[in-house]
C-alpha cells in the first residue's frame, strides 16, 4: 500500500470544497493506495504532475515517488489544467 501525502496546495484545494466531496475524494484516495497505477492516467503535459486520478467530475494530480504518492492539486475538471 502506498503511502498519500499532500502539498499544502492541495490542502488549500480541498478546503475550499463541500464535505460531501472531500469524504469522497478520502474513501476513493484510500482504494486507489492500494495499486495507483491499475487507476490512475499519464499526463500529456508534465508541467503540473505525472499522473491523475478521476474521481465523478474531480480530477487529483499527483506524482509517484518510490512507495509515496504525493497529491500536488485537487479540483473540478473543468479548471484543473489551468
Amino acid at each position: 500500500m502506498y503511502r498519500v501525502v499532500f502539498t499544502n496546495r492541495a490542502i488549500k484545494d480541498l478546503k475550499k470544497m463541500e464535505e460531501n466531496v472531500k469524504l469522497r475524494i478520502a474513501r476513493k484516495l484510500k482504494e486507489y493506495a492500494k495499486e495507483p497505477l491499475k487507476h490512475a492516467r499519464r499526463l500529456i503535459d508534465p508541467k503540473i504532475g505525472g499522473y491523475r486520478f478521476r474521481i465523478g467530475d474531480y480530477r487529483i494530480i499527483f506524482d509517484i515517488d518510490a512507495d509515496t504518492i504525493v497529491v500536488l492539486r485537487v479540483g473540478h475538471r473543468r479548471s484543473i489544467y489551468r
